[in-house]
């Protein structure tokens, strides 16, 4: 029962995404902090409001954090198809490195 427990947790945890999903995290970390950088730097300049400027940016900073940091599920659709061990390769045969004949 508690290794059932801990596996989840484990899974959870260990976060999961493909290379797809590590280019879709990176374009959305990039985009939304350049966004909260620009309306943070606009608000606080039209209102002259330093505090408030810095609040968008904190808000913003904690929004790409729960973002990017979880393993969404939508993260890993396209999961990498690895070779299974020794999955049947046949050793080549007369293999010649340097000269030198390997059997």
């Amino acid at each position: 029962m508690a290794e059932q427990l801990l596996d989840q947790i484990r899974d959870v945890a260990e976060g999961q995404i493909d290379f797809e999903g590590q280019k879709l995290v990176e374009l959305l970390v990039n985009v939304t902090l350049a966004l909260t950088g620009v309306v943070s730097f606009l608000v606080g300049y039209i209102l002259q409001d330093i505090k408030l400027a810095l609040q968008i940016g904190l808000a913003g900073t904690a929004l790409t954090f729960v973002i990017a940091v979880p393993p969404w599920p939508f993260y890993n659709r396209n999961p990498v198809k690895w070779l299974q061990v020794g999955g049947g390769l046949v050793p080549p045969q007369n293999l010649i490195i340097d000269e030198k004949s390997f059997r």
